[in-house]
C-alpha cells in the first residue's frame, strides 16, 4: 500500500493559487459522494497514480481534486514522475476551439503515448491508471425542483455555462466514481507485439468503452437517436438495398430515395432525452396525485431480478392512454431505465408529439401497406434498438381494449422483434408481461359510445384540450402487476434445434417462424391474465351485473362478495394474482364513494344498484377479471336449468366447450388442466354448501330456485352465460342458413345483427355481446377444430357435430333464450323444442325419470358416463317445461329474500 500524505497544507501546495481559490468558491455549492466510499483501498502498489476523467472541464478538475483530498488519495494536480506532465490527470474527451489563445483540440492518445514512452526501457517503472467518472445531478430527489431536473447529468457534452448552472442547481448531488486502477506496465507486457501508437489507441478505446459502460449503468444507455441510430439505420444493408430498389422502380435518383428514407427514419425515431424524462417524472408526480389515489406495483422485484443480461421487451395490457405514462413513470421512479415505447403515429400531435418522442416514444404507422420502403426502415430501426440493448415497450393488442377483455394479439411487432434477434442473437430477449388494472377509466364514456356505434374520434390537439375536463375527477387506485417473464431462446429451441443457422440470412423465414410468433403472442396474453389484480370494483361488477336489474339486497351482496373472495383465495388462478384486502362491507362503501353503485333505502333492507350508463361502464371492469371466474362459472352454468348432474357430465361437457372459452379469454390450462380446475371448483362448492354430493361424490344437486345457495350459483353462472349465448347465435345462424351458403364474413355480420337485436328485445347486455371480433374468433376456432371449413367457393361447410352442439345447448341455455335466438335467426323454435319436451311428456310417472339431456351420439361415445347421469325428478322436468328458473326466480328472489329477512 502506498504511503500517502494527507495533510491539507501539503496537498494544497500542489495546485496553483488560483485553482485553490476556485476550489474554495465552489465548495459551498458541491457535496460529493464517493463510490466506493474509501477509494484509497483500491490502490495496489506504490506506483505513481494518473487519473483519467471522461470529459475535460475546469469544474471536473476541481471536483476530482477535492474528492482525492477528502479520500486521502494522491493529488491530481501534482506532476507525474518520469514524465513531462505537470498534472497527474488527463481527459479522454476535450472540447474543440481555443481558450486564452491555446488550441484545446488534442487526441487522448497523446497523454497515453507520453505515459508509454516514460516506461519504455525501464521495466521497473509502472503507472497506475485510475478511471474516475463524475456525475452532477445524477438522480434528483423528490424534493428537487423542476428547473434543477433539466440540468441533471446526461450523455451530451455540455458547454461551460450549462455546466455552471448544473453545479449551482445540482452540485449537492455529485457522485465521483473511482474504478479499480489498471497497471500500465502489466497491459504493455500483455501487448508487447503492438507498436506504441497502436497500443495508445487501444488503451484509449478500452477507456472509452469503460466510461460508456459506467455511464449507462448510472444514468441509462446513450439514446440520442438523432445522432446515432438514424445514421446506423440508413447505412444498414437492407435499407440501402430498399433505397436502390425504390429509386429504380420509381425512376428517381438514389439521393431522392435516400432523402425519403431519411424522412421516414426521422418520423419513426425517438429523440430520448434524460432531462426531459426526469422533468416529465417530476411533473407527472403531481399529476398522478391529483388523478389517482395511489399507484401500486406488484412482483416488480421479480421482474428486476430476471432482467440483467437480457434485452427486455415490456408487453403490458392496453386499457388507456395513461398506460404509456404510468409504466414509464413507475419504472423511472423505481430506478429502472425508461423503455422506448411504440406509439401510433396518430399520437404525434403538435406540442405533444415532440414531448413523447423525447420521453422515449417512437412512432409507427397503422398500416405498412403500399410503401415498400417504410417497413424496411422501421424493421431496421427496431433491430438497431434491440442490438443496442435498449429496453422496449409495445402493446401487442394493437390498440386499447374497448371492452375490458384482452384483444386478439396483432403479432407484427413481435415478428419484427424475433427476426431482429435471429439476425444478431448477441443478447437474449426477455418479454415482460404487465397487467394494468384501473378502478375507473378516463376514456370510459368514449369507449361506451364507440361500442354503441359512434365513430372513434380522431386524436387532435383540440380534442386533447377539450378532454382535459376528465381531470377534475378522481380515478381510484391503479395496479401494475408484473407477470411471469418469457424467454425467447427456449421457445426457439423447442421449435427448431437449428434455428441459429437462420441468422446467416436476414431475409429467411423458416417454416416454424409463424408458429413461434403465434405461440409467443398467446403466451404473453396468458401471462398478462395470470397477473391480474382483483380490485373492489371488479368484485362489485361481477356480482351486480349478473342480476337482471343490476341490483341486489345488501345482505345478498355481502354474501356474494364474501363467496367470491373465498373462491379466489382458496383456488388461486396463479401465484401472481393479487386480491383486494377489503372486507365485503368496505368494498360496498368504496363502490358508493367512487360513484359506481347507488344505495336505495328500504324498510325491509337496503338495495344496492347500478343504473344506466354506469352499468355499461362497469362491464369493462367485470371483463378485466372474467377469466378468473371461468371454471366456477362453467360449473354454475350447468345448474342454471338442471337440479342434478353428474360430476362426469360437467367435466365432459366442460372439455367440449373449453377450447372456445380458452381462445376468447386466454386461459392457461390444457384440457386436462381445466378438468382439474373444475374438480377443485366442484369440491369448493360442496364445502360451501352450494352443491350437495351423493353417490360417493358422483352425483351433484343444487337447492330449489329460491334457495340462497342456488341464487349465489346463479349469480356466478351469469357472469359467463352471454359467451354461450353468442356461441349459440353463431351455430344456430350457420345451421339455419345451411352448408355452402354464407362466407365467414357474412356469418359474422349475421351474428352481430342478431346479437344487437336480441340485446334490444331482452334485458340489457354488455357492449361486447355484439362485438364482431368475438364472433370472428369463435368462427375461427370452429375452423381450427375442423367443425367448420371453407369450400372452394369460400362458403362455410360444417360437420354434423355442429347440429349436435345446437341440441346440446339446452343443457346450459334457458328455453326462452334459445327460442328468441332461433326466432331472430329464422330457425324453428317449435322443432327445436318438440323432441325434448315430448320425451319428457311420455315419461311414465312410475318409471325411472329420464337422464339429463344427452345426445344419442354422446351415449354411444361415453356409455360409462351415460350410466352415471343423474335421474331427473318430475319437479325438475316441470321446471324445465315451464322454464321458470331462468328469469322468474331471479326477479322473485330479491323480494322473497327480503320477506325472509
Amino acid at each position: 500500500m502506498p504511503t500517502i500524505t494527507t495533510a491539507e497544507t501539503t496537498y494544497r501546495s500542489r495546485a496553483p493559487w488560483w485553482f485553490n481559490l476556485a476550489g474554495h468558491l465552489l465548495e459551498p455549492w458541491v457535496r460529493i459522494r464517493r463510490d466506493p466510499a474509501e477509494p484509497a483501498a483500491l490502490l495496489k502498489s506504490d506506483a505513481p497514480v494518473c487519473y483519467v476523467i471522461e470529459r475535460d472541464g475546469f469544474s471536473d478538475a476541481l471536483i476530482l481534486d477535492r474528492a482525492c483530498r477528502e479520500a486521502g488519495l494522491p493529488s491530481p494536480m501534482q506532476p507525474l514522475p518520469h514524465t513531462r506532465r505537470k498534472r497527474s490527470v488527463f481527459a479522454l474527451a476535450r472540447r474543440d476551439g481555443e481558450v486564452f489563445g491555446r488550441n484545446r483540440k488534442r487526441s487522448p492518445d497523446q497523454p497515453i503515448g507520453q505515459l508509454i514512452r516514460s516506461l519504455e526501457g525501464f521495466p521497473e517503472r509502472d503507472v497506475q491508471i485510475v478511471p474516475v467518472s463524475i456525475y452532477v445531478g445524477r438522480a434528483p430527489s423528490r424534493e428537487t425542483g423542476w428547473f434543477s431536473v433539466l440540468f441533471s447529468e446526461n450523455w451530451v457534452m455540455v458547454g461551460r455555462f450549462r455546466r455552471m448552472l448544473a453545479l449551482l442547481l445540482n452540485g449537492r448531488d455529485t457522485v465521483v466514481h473511482f474504478s479499480a486502477p489498471v497497471s500500465l506496465r502489466a497491459v504493455m507486457d500483455e501487448s508487447i507485439e503492438l507498436q506504441p501508437e497502436r497500443f495508445a489507441r487501444k488503451i484509449a478505446r478500452v477507456l472509452r468503452t469503460h466510461f460508456r459502460r459506467i455511464r449507462a449503468a448510472v444514468i441509462g444507455p446513450d439514446l440520442s437517436h438523432r445522432r446515432t441510430v438514424v445514421d446506423a439505420v440508413l447505412n444498414a444493408e437492407p435499407v440501402r438495398t430498399a433505397i436502390t430498389a425504390t429509386a429504380t422502380k420509381e425512376n428517381i435518383s438514389y439521393a431522392k430515395a435516400w432523402e425519403r428514407a431519411h424522412k421516414m427514419a426521422m418520423e419513426i425515431a425517438a429523440d430520448y432525452s434524460h432531462p426531459v424524462v426526469r422533468s416529465l417524472s417530476f411533473l407527472l408526480r403531481n399529476f398522478w396525485n391529483k388523478l389517482y389515489d395511489g399507484i401500486t406495483m406488484h412482483h416488480f422485484d421479480k421482474a428486476r431480478a430476471a432482467a440483467p443480461g437480457y434485452e427486455v421487451v415490456y408487453v403490458p395490457s392496453h386499457r388507456s392512454h395513461a398506460d404509456y405514462l404510468l409504466m414509464s413513470y413507475q419504472l423511472n421512479a423505481s430506478g429502472v431505465v425508461v423503455p422506448h415505447i411504440a406509439a401510433g403515429v396518430n399520437l404525434n400531435l403538435p406540442l405533444i408529439g415532440p414531448i413523447l418522442r423525447r420521453g422515449g416514444a417512437f412512432f409507427l404507422r397503422r398500416s405498412f401497406k403500399g410503401n415498400a420502403l417504410y417497413p424496411v426502415v422501421f424493421n431496421e430501426y427496431l433491430a438497431q434498438l434491440i442490438d443496442r440493448g435498449v429496453p422496449i415497450e409495445y402493446f401487442i393488442e394493437g390498440g386499447r381494449s374497448r371492452t375490458g377483455r384482452m384483444l386478439a394479439p396483432r403479432a407484427g411487432l413481435l415478428a419484427m422483434t424475433v427476426r431482429a434477434f435471429l439476425r444478431a442473437p448477441r443478447r437474449p430477449v426477455l418479454f415482460q408481461p404487465v397487467y394494468i388494472g384501473y378502478e375507473k377509466l378516463m376514456e370510459g364514456k368514449s369507449y361506451a359510445g364507440e361500442l354503441s356505434g359512434k365513430p372513434k374520434e380522431k386524436e387532435s390537439l383540440i380534442g386533447l384540450i377539450r378532454g382535459l375536463s376528465v381531470l377534475r375527477q378522481r380515478y381510484g387506485h391503479v395496479a401494475l402487476n408484473f407477470g411471469e417473464p418469457i424467454e425467447l431462446t427456449p421457445m426457439l429451441d423447442a421449435a427448431s434445434k437449428d434455428w441459429r443457422d437462420t441468422t446467416t440470412d436476414p431475409n429467411a423465414k423458416p417454416e416454424w417462424f409463424n408458429g413461434v410468433v403465434d405461440k409467443l403472442a398467446e403466451q404473453i396474453q396468458i401471462n398478462i391474465n395470470r397477473a391480474a389484480d382483483i380490485n373492489p370494483i371488479n368484485l362489485l361488477a361481477l356480482a351486480l351485473l349478473a342480476t337482471p336489474k343490476h341490483a341486489m339486497a345488501e345482505n345478498d351482496l355481502l354474501s356474494q362478495l364474501e363467496l367470491m373472495k373465498a373462491l379466489f383465495e382458496e383456488l388461486p388462478y396463479s401465484d401472481r394474482i393479487t386480491l383486494t384486502p377489503m372486507a365485503p362491507d368496505a368494498i360496498i362503501a368504496y363502490g358508493e364513494q367512487m360513484g359506481w353503485i347507488t344505495r336505495v333505502r328500504h324498510p325491509l333492507g337496503d338495495v344496492l344498484t347500478v343504473e344506466g350508463e354506469p352499468a355499461v361502464l362497469l362491464s369493462y371492469f367485470r371483463n378485466n377479471v372474467q377469466h378468473l371466474i371461468t371454471p366456477a362459472a362453467w360449473v354454475a352454468c350447468c345448474f342454471l336449468n338442471n337440479r342434478r348432474m353428474t360430476r362426469a357430465s360437467i367435466l365432459r361437457l366442460g372439455r367440449i366447450i373449453y377450447p372456445f372459452i380458452q381462445g376468447e379469454l386466454f386461459l392457461p390450462w390444457d384440457s386436462e388442466g381445466f378438468g382439474h380446475q373444475l374438480q377443485a371448483t366442484i369440491d369448493f362448492f360442496v364445502r360451501r354448501g352450494l352443491l350437495e354430493a351423493s353417490g360417493e361424490g358422483r352425483v351433484l344437486e343444487r337447492g330449489p330456485g329460491q334457495d340462497d345457495a342456488a341464487y349465489q350459483l346463479k349469480v356466478i353462472a351469469r357472469s359467463l352465460i352471454q359467451a354461450f349465448e353468442r356461441y349459440y347465435i353463431a351455430i344456430a345462424a350457420l345451421v339455419k342458413n345451411g352448408p355452402h351458403t354464407v362466407t365467414a364474413a357474412e356469418l359474422e355480420n349475421i351474428c352481430t345483427l342478431t346479437a344487437q337485436r336480441l340485446s334490444l328485445l331482452s334485458e340489457p347486455s354488455a357492449p361486447e355481446f355484439f362485438d364482431k371480433a368475438l364472433f370472428r374468433g369463435f368462427i375461427q376456432k370452429l375452423r381450427e377444430r375442423r367443425v367448420v371449413w371453407t369450400d372452394d367457393q369460400g362458403k362455410l361447410d360444417y360437420d354434423s357435430a355442429l347440429e349436435d352442439m345446437v341440441r346440446d345447448a339446452r343443457v346450459i341455455l334457458a328455453r326462452d333464450m334459445r327460442h328468441s335466438i332461433l326466432k331472430i335467426t329464422g330457425g324453428d323454435p317449435e322443432k327445436e323444442s318438440a323432441r325434448p319436451v315430448a320425451a319428457a311428456a311420455e315419461q311414465p310417472a312410475t318409471a325411472q325419470p329420464a337422464k339429463a339431456t344427452v345426445h344419442p351420439k354422446e351415449e354411444q361415445e361415453h356409455p360409462a358416463e351415460q350410466q352415471e347421469l343423474p335421474l331427473n325428478t318430475s319437479e325438475e322436468l316441470h321446471e324445465r317445461h315451464v322454464n321458470t328458473e331462468h328469469h322468474e326466480h331471479e326477479h322473485a328472489h330479491v323480494s322473497d329474500h327480503h320477506d325472509k329477512t
